[in-house]
C-alpha cells in the first residue's frame, strides 16, 4: 500500500513537470470539465482521489439516536482513468479502481495509513475494480450527462471480525447536470446516483454454513439513493470555492435492513497547471438512523488532464 501512495506522488511530480509548457489558456479546467462535461476523442483524465472518513458516534438500531463509541477509522483510494473514444465528444470509457484502509477499536485517525491487515481490528488492500462508460445522451444539452460503472470485489471472502468493504457486486448509474450563472462566477452543480447491490444476503450466508463475513454483506440486495448538490464560486479563473449537501438512502430489496443520512460539506479546488488540478474538502454527517456513523471525511484529490 506504502508503495501504491509513493507511485501516486511519483506521478503527480512528472505530471506537473511536463504540463509547465502548457500555461496560459484563458479558461481553466475547474471551470471548463465538471462531471457533465465530457472528454473529447483521444483526451484523458486520471484522476487519484484519497478519503479518510473517521467517526465516533454512531446511531442505534432502527433510531437515531447517537451514542459513542470507540474510533474507527475508513481510508479509501480512488483511482479512475477515462478517455474520450468518440469524434462527437459524447460517450467516455474507463477503469476505476479502488484501496482500502481500515483500522477499529479507539486509534488514532492517522493510524490508518500504516495499512495493518490482523484480521482482527485492521484490514486493508485492493477492494474492487469496476468498468466505466460516460455518455451525453443529448446533444442540445452539453451540460446534462450519465456515467455508469459496474464494481466488482476482487479482495478476498475471510471470515474475520473486521471489515474491510462491501461485499457487493454494485452497478452504479449517475446522473450529472450543471448551470453557470452570475456572469461565470457562480456555478450549481447536482447529482443523482442509482446504485444496486447485488449478492447473497446475509441471511443466506449464515444458513449456508460457510465461513464467511456476514458484516461485508449488510448492503447486499439494496439500492442505494444519494442525491447531492454543489453550489460553486469561482473566485478567479482557476480556483474554485463550493459548499455542498447530499441525502443518501439505502433501501431494502430483500436484506430486511435499511439506513439513511445527510451530509453537509465544503472545499475548493486550484489548478496548479493547464493539466494538474487539486481539490481538498470536508464532509461531516450530521444526522443518520440504523447503525448510521456520524463522522467525518477528509478528502484530498489530483486530477490530470491532458
Amino acid at each position: 500500500m506504502k508503495k501504491i501512495i509513493t507511485l501516486t506522488l511519483i506521478l503527480t511530480i512528472n505530471f506537473l513537470g511536463f504540463s509547465q509548457e502548457d500555461e496560459g489558456t484563458t479558461r481553466s479546467n475547474v471551470q471548463e470539465f465538471t462531471p457533465s462535461k465530457l472528454l473529447n476523442k483521444g483526451q484523458w483524465d486520471i484522476k487519484f482521489f484519497n478519503s479518510l472518513y473517521t467517526q465516533t458516534k454512531s446511531t442505534g438500531e432502527g433510531t437515531g439516536e447517537s451514542f459513542d463509541i470507540d474510533r474507527q477509522n475508513f481510508f479509501t483510494n480512488t483511482t479512475e482513468i477515462y478517455t474520450g473514444v468518440s469524434n462527437n465528444s459524447r460517450i467516455n470509457v474507463g477503469l476505476i479502481v479502488q484501496v482500502r484502509a481500515n483500522n477499529y477499536g479507539g486509534q488514532s485517525a492517522f493510524s490508518v495509513f500504516d495499512f495493518d491487515n490482523n484480521g482482527t481490528d485492521s484490514r486493508s488492500g485492493f477492494t474492487t475494480i469496476a468498468p466505466s462508460i460516460r455518455v451525453q445522451p443529448f446533444a442540445s444539452v452539453p451540460n446534462f450527462s450519465i456515467t455508469s460503472s459496474l464494481y466488482l470485489p476482487i479482495f478476498k471472502d475471510e471470515a474475520v471480525s473486521a471489515y474491510l468493504d462491501k461485499r457487493s457486486t454494485f452497478w452504479e448509474t449517475k446522473f450529472f447536470y450543471d448551470k453557470t450563472f452570475g456572469g461565470g462566477d457562480w456555478q450549481i452543480f447536482t447529482e443523482a446516483d442509482f446504485g444496486f447491490n447485488f449478492g447473497e444476503s446475509s441471511t443466506d450466508a449464515i444458513e449456508s454454513g460457510d465461513a464467511v463475513n456476514i458484516g461485508e454483506r449488510f448492503a447486499n440486495n439494496s439500492l442505494f439513493l444519494p442525491v447531492s448538490a454543489f453550489l460553486s464560486y469561482f473566485p478567479s479563473a482557476k480556483s474554485t470555492l463550493f459548499v455542498n449537501a447530499q441525502q443518501a438512502f439505502l433501501i431494502d430489496l430483500g436484506n430486511e435492513f435499511e439506513q439513511n443520512y445527510t451530509q453537509l460539506g465544503f472545499g475548493g479546488k486550484y489548478q496548479l497547471t493547464q493539466t494538474l488540478n487539486l481539490e481538498a474538502s470536508y464532509g461531516k454527517i450530521v444526522r443518520g438512523n440504523n447503525f448510521q456513523g456520524l463522522g467525518n471525511t477528509f478528502s484530498l484529490g489530483v486530477r490530470a488532464l491532458f
